[in-house]
């Protein structure tokens, strides 16, 4: 995936550099806002970026298996909120990612490593479940955008 990423930049720069940086901060911006669109809708669907379905949540111990019925809904509900996953564009780079408390939580799950369930709480591995990746369709997606961009100046 990498390399597919360094070769849309090799394909992208010599365009990029003809345009001034104020076209090529609102062309970051909004390549930005539609990867986040495809990473939100990708979350709530609830799969890793190659396509596999997230690790499921554990089994709650019987005693607890009743109490809550937010245990027993999808996960990152809130967490892929625009308010939550951020989005940065300038000349040089569009970014996005966690803001926040929740980039520790998102940070967790995305590397599976550990930590505790509450403050001085029994200590938990987390599965490892990939919030942010690229798949192949939002490569596709950002050509589209860059090449609509371009032909409409």
């Amino acid at each position: 995936m990498n390399e597919d990423l360094q070769r849309l930049e090799a394909w992208v720069a010599p365009l990029l550099q003809r345009l001034k940086p104020a076209e090529r901060s609102r062309l970051a911006r909004k390549v930005g806002t539609a990867v986040r669109r495809s990473q939100q809708k990708r979350i709530a669907g609830q799969q890793n970026p190659e396509g596999s379905p997230f690790a499921a949540r554990r089994n709650a111990p019987p005693r607890r298996a009743k109490a809550g019925r937010i245990k027993r809904g999808a996960m990152f509900g809130k967490i892929r909120q625009a308010k939550h996953l951020r989005v940065r564009g300038s000349a040089s780079e569009a970014a996005m990612g966690f803001a926040g408390r929740v980039s520790r939580i998102a940070r967790i799950h995305q590397e599976g490593r550990t930590d505790s369930v509450i403050k001085g709480g029994p200590r938990v591995t987390y599965a490892r479940r990939v919030l942010l990746g690229f798949t192949h369709a939002d490569e596709q997606l950002i050509r589209e955008l860059i090449l609509d961009h371009l032909h409409t100046l």
